[in-house]
């Protein structure tokens, strides 16, 4: 993913070049202009207006990377998570403000607890 203080811009290009993607290439893959492109890699973009949702899940996706994370770095959110929010705004707004200093690491052992709990309650209800 990005290094520390890595712009959305400047981890596009330098994963693009991992890749040996060219410009215009990278920009027909993604469905976009040549030009789009290096307005996003320089972050003439992303200081005014980030690039849409869908066309970063595009760039994640053909680098090989994590939506969310790519997301994250384009000061965007994944759509789904506003109507998740919504459902349950006391719930999700206590949940995070308690877990917001864990670690990537605890907060990956959090999210496999979760899916282990809902599983075993999930096949106790069988």
């Amino acid at each position: 993913m990005a290094t520390e203080k890595e712009t959305f811009g400047s981890c596009v290009r330098r994963k693009r070049k991992e890749k040996a993607i060219t410009l215009r290439k990278f920009a027909d893959m993604i469905g976009v202009s040549p030009t789009y492109i290096s307005q996003i890699e320089r972050d003439e973009l992303t200081g005014f207006k980030p690039p849409a949702a869908g066309t970063v899940r595009a760039i994640a996706k053909v680098l090989g990377e994590n939506e969310d994370e790519m997301l994250a770095l384009a000061n965007r959110v994944s759509s789904d998570l506003p109507e998740i929010i919504q459902k349950h705004p006391k719930e999700v707004a206590t949940f995070l403000r308690t877990a917001k200093g864990l670690s990537g690491e605890e907060w990956e052992k959090l999210t496999q607890r979760m899916i282990k709990d809902l599983s075993d309650e999930e096949e106790e209800n069988k």
